[in-house]
């Protein structure tokens, strides 16, 4: 006797969402605030994917200053993640609690090497003892030869502007404005640096009032895990490095080896944000919780690259799983993260609509200008590569798999890929895309009469459609220009 659920599954094309008399007079007065796990908000509900093709450093720092959060990829050394991780948490903050520092007696060739490889505009000279000496800029360096002393170029101790330690931002911002200056140290009683305040940062602040951002001013980011050994030490590099939350990334992931990953990374690491998936199912929502995640991915063959379906048979379809997740989540006030199958902004209403707090996209933002690699011209269009993470080509990139094989016995040949690489089309830059998917979630809000994505959830009721009502919602009986 086969077991079979009653209900058939369903995901972003068997429903539309019915609309619902609303108040909303714009559709710029509505919330897309929400809630990435238990603890850290974000002011969309967007989440670049653990890809390689998709998150490093600059992808990260893109969706955090749009309101979102993205995931540092896995593949590749712990130190290297660290180091992109990193990148983030130093693209901007109130304050830089650690700048970049030069000893006196280095050369202006040195200070450039310095400033290059870091991509700063100005260090603090300081002298045998630790002690600010100076202060240096790009602009002291603009006619200097390369071999001359940086304390002859440099503003001097006795000249330098500084504020204490504990200087708020405000007030660091009217003593900049007062002075005329773009950089302020600040000092400890005993005068010794204890942070640097730049004008850079402000105006970052500014432009992005909406970032995701810690309460140092700080970036968020977030970065992923395995389960096989070594993954205890990788992510205490990536905690140390400013990691704010940490994604046990597997594929499976309502396994024992998903559950204990999660369960030793809460005794080791204690307070800390965790996400684990990904899942298709109430029970496997509930082991991860009780193991100790704070919020579950969700999503089990829905991506565009993958063929775990295909390849295995199992899965669920992703409006059907996510609904059965949250259900499951509900008393434990767990957020679930839909994670997968997004192509439009109506199918990320639907995936909050069915009670998702936010969604994970991959090959959409693996177009972008901030995503890794390079535009390819492919047909005489633009596009990058996208690849799902168990594809044959990731699979073999892993640095855990780096020397296996040999001539004869290649070890590709023992590889069973739940993958595919594809070329996407270029996008051009991560804030047009996200604008797009953002607009089309507070038209999507308008049309429900909500005024946040909580409503949404309250108010939404969906009706299932046929093939002939998915045809009905494209552009038909036209061509299109």
């Amino acid at each position: 006797m086969i077991k079979m659920r009653p209900n058939p599954g369903l995901t972003f094309d068997d429903v539309l969402l019915v609309p619902k008399r609303s108040p909303i007079r714009s559709r710029g007065d509505v919330s897309t605030t929400t809630m990435l796990s238990r603890h850290l908000a974000m002011n969309i509900p967007i989440i670049s994917a653990n890809m390689d093709t998709v998150t490093e450093g600059r992808m990260a720092v893109a969706m955090a200053r749009a309101g979102g959060i993205g995931i540092i990829h896995r593949f590749m050394s712990p130190e290297r993640e660290a180091e992109e991780v990193r990148k983030a948490k130093r693209a901007e903050s109130h304050i830089v609690e650690s700048p970049r520092t030069i000893g006196c007696g280095a050369t202006c060739r040195e200070a450039r090497t310095v400033m290059a490889r870091h991509g700063i505009g100005g260090l603090v000279a300081l002298d045998e003892g630790g002690f600010p000496a100076g202060i240096l800029t790009t602009r002291d360096l603009e006619f200097a030869a390369d071999d001359v002393d940086i304390c002859l170029v440099m503003t001097p101790a006795v000249r330098m502007i500084t504020a204490p330690a504990g200087t708020s931002i405000e007030d660091a911002q009217r003593i900049l404005y007062q002075h005329r200056i773009e950089k302020l140290p600040l000092l400890h009683p005993d005068g010794r640096l204890a942070g640097l305040v730049t004008t850079k940062d402000i105006m970052r602040s500014l432009q992005h009032p909406h970032a995701t951002k810690d309460h140092k001013g700080r970036l968020r980011v977030g970065a992923a895990v395995g389960v096989q050994s070594g993954f205890l030490e990788r992510a205490g590099l990536l905690l140390d490095a400013g990691a704010d939350v940490l994604v046990v990334d597997i594929a499976h992931g309502h396994s024992d080896n998903a559950i204990n990953a999660v369960r030793e990374l809460r005794r080791e690491f204690g307070d800390i944000e965790i996400v684990a998936g990904n899942v298709a199912t109430g029970e496997g929502t509930r082991d991860l919780i009780e193991a100790g995640a704070d919020a579950i991915k969700v999503g089990v063959g829905p991506g565009s690259i993958c063929i775990t379906r295909i390849v295995t048979g199992f899965g669920v379809p992703q409006l059907t799983a996510v609904a059965e997740c949250v259900e499951a989540a509900a008393p434990y006030r767990v957020p679930i993260i839909a994670d997968g199958g997004i192509r439009t902004s109506g199918d990320v209403a639907k995936a909050l609509a069915a009670g998702a707090q936010s969604v994970m996209i991959g090959s959409l933002l693996a177009g972008t200008d901030e995503s890794p690699g390079i535009v390819v011209l492919r047909n005489n269009r633009r596009t990058k590569v996208s690849r799902g993470m168990a594809s044959l080509g990731a699979t073999m990139d892993r640095p855990d798999r780096k020397g296996e094989g040999d001539g004869d016995d290649p070890s590709w040949s023992r590889v069973v890929a739940e993958g595919v690489e594809a070329a996407v089309p270029y996008r051009g830059s991560v804030d047009e895309l996200l604008a797009q998917l953002v607009g089309g979630l507070r038209s999507a809000l308008s049309y429900a009469g909500a005024n946040s994505i909580v409503e949404l959830q309250e108010k939404a009721e969906f009706v299932q459609i046929t093939q002939a009502g998915v045809a009905e919602s494209h552009p038909h009986d036209v061509e299109v220009i």
